[in-house]
């Protein structure tokens, strides 16, 4: 008996539908956390609400230190290239 050779040069694969494993994982991931932050607020919402009272003073003192870099408080004097300064 002779087994027969076939071609298989016109046969194409045909891709894949739907999401990828990285994908459906990412979507479970996000689902799990959403849920979890749900449940995690509902039984601690008190703990939550009495915190957001101390948050604006929190923002002062962070905002002072990152936002106030712009101010031109350079402790050299006037810029190198500065022809006022000369």
């Amino acid at each position: 008996m002779q087994m027969s050779l076939q071609d298989h040069s016109g046969y194409r694969e045909r891709p894949r539908e739907g999401l990828s494993v990285k994908a459906k994982a990412g979507l479970v991931l996000v689902g799990f956390l959403v849920i979890a932050g749900a449940l995690l607020f509902t039984e601690h919402r008190a703990h939550v609400l009495g915190l957001l009272i101390w948050l604006p003073l929190l923002a002062c003192p962070l905002m002072h230190l990152f936002m106030h870099g712009g101010h031109g408080h350079h402790h050299g004097g006037g810029r190198p290239n500065d022809p006022r300064s000369a």
